[in-house]
């Protein structure tokens, strides 16, 4: 007969397990040695003690997962009852024992940890619902494209809290779901609504500024003398609203028939300027042809300046801040030979007084000629016209004092 601490075989290889002084037959394991049919039962309770074993692990690292933790525990229960097996087998179920408590205590740690992860879960959705409903509290006054953004995110962290979260009662995040769903709505409705009346008022903007495009670009081919009327359109411009997507597009077709009128009033005003240096010069010449006019000699001195105010208004314009300065200077050349004039005739005897009337009637034909030039005259030409006529008239008020 084989045997050991826990139990031993008969001779015809009956195996039997001793617990607390009891034998048990556990099996029998024929044509093998007594000792093959021992070690094979010895072996099924090493199994048994590994698991065990394994239990005792697992909870001594820690692991909170009580419900394969049970399950370990409750297989091994029914397991250990009469296995069939030799070895410690009291000593095993005494060690088994021991685990129940702290398979217990995880149990309840995690039902715990598992209520608070519930409470914290149904806390952030409340939240969720809460600030999603904040949002549309609000909805004449918002920044619909940030809002949008945040309702994003809150729907997103919805949906991760009901994949990564514990599962809640349906009960207790219905409701909660429920008033989320409903600021959606609104918030969506809302927003259709706000951009539905936006798109009017952009295809109202694009028509406007499309009408303001095309006049600017019709005024391209004017030149730089349209470029009033296009400062004009850019203040329409300004006080129209905004295209929406249409209007970067527009705006650079409207600065680009700018950009062109412009372009063509700098080379322009360029040429001008080039003009008004040599008229300037060309007048400043006359001028100093005119104070050489001797006035002792009238009738040549008339002469004299009715040429040179002719070739005057022939040369035509010279820059602005130079106008003043050359025609007061003509004028005062113009008023000595009138006052020369007009001294003369004061000393003349009838006969120049008879001159005199001739002179007069002269003089008003000839005013009468510049001005009916000056009705017809361009508008460069019309200021010299007028100077011309208004020498004339003081020359003839002269001539009919001398008369008188």
């Amino acid at each position: 007969m084989t045997s050991n601490a826990f139990g031993r075989v008969d001779s015809e290889n009956n195996v039997f397990v001793i617990e607390a002084g009891v034998e048990r037959h556990v099996g029998q394991y024929p044509n093998v040695s007594e000792a093959d049919a021992l070690a094979y039962f010895v072996r099924k309770y090493e199994d048994l003690e590994a698991q065990v074993r394994i239990l005792e692990q697992r909870l001594a690292s820690g692991v909170t997962d009580s419900k394969s933790l049970k399950a370990g525990y409750d297989h091994l229960v029914t397991e250990l009852k009469e296995p069939k097996a030799v070895g410690n087998l009291v000593g095993l179920r005494e060690r088994l024992a021991k685990t129940e408590a702290s398979i217990a205590a995880a149990a309840e740690k995690i039902s715990a940890e598992r209520e608070e992860s519930m409470t914290q879960a149904l806390a952030a959705k409340e939240e969720i619902a809460v600030e999603a409903e904040a949002l549309v509290s609000k909805l004449d006054n918002i920044n619909w494209k940030k809002s949008a953004e945040q309702m994003t995110a809150l729907f997103e962290q919805w949906q991760r809290l009901q994949k990564d979260g514990p599962k809640l009662p349906k009960a207790k995040t219905d409701p909660i779901w429920k008033r989320f769903s409903q600021a959606r709505a609104k918030f969506e409705s809302g927003r259709r609504a706000y951009f539905a009346s936006l798109d009017s008022k952009f295809k109202e903007a694009k028509s406007a500024k499309s009408k303001l495009v095309e006049a600017a670009e019709a005024l391209v081919s004017k030149g730089g003398d349209a470029a009033a009327t296009y400062r004009k359109l850019q203040d329409d411009w300004k006080l129209a609203p905004r295209a929406g997507k249409a209007e970067d597009a527009l705006w650079a077709r409207f600065r680009a028939a700018g950009d062109a009128i412009f372009a063509a009033k700098k080379e322009k005003d360029s040429e001008q300027a080039t003009e008004h240096t040599s008229n300037l010069k060309l007048k400043l010449e006359l001028l100093k042809e005119a104070e050489k006019i001797d006035v002792s000699n009238l009738e040549a001195a008339k002469k004299a300046m009715s040429d040179i105010q002719s070739r005057w208004v022939k040369i035509g314009h010279v820059a602005k801040d130079k106008v003043r300065e050359v025609e007061d200077k003509l004028r005062k050349i113009e008023k000595a030979i009138s006052d020369a004039q007009a001294d003369a005739w004061k000393r003349s005897d009838p006969t120049a007084k008879a001159r005199s009337s001739s002179l007069v009637a002269q003089l008003e034909e000839a005013i009468a000629d510049l001005e009916t030039e000056l009705k017809v005259a361009p508008a460069a030409k019309k200021k010299d016209l007028q100077s011309a006529i208004d020498a004339r008239k003081s020359w003839l008020d002269a001539a009919i004092k001398a008369v008188d």
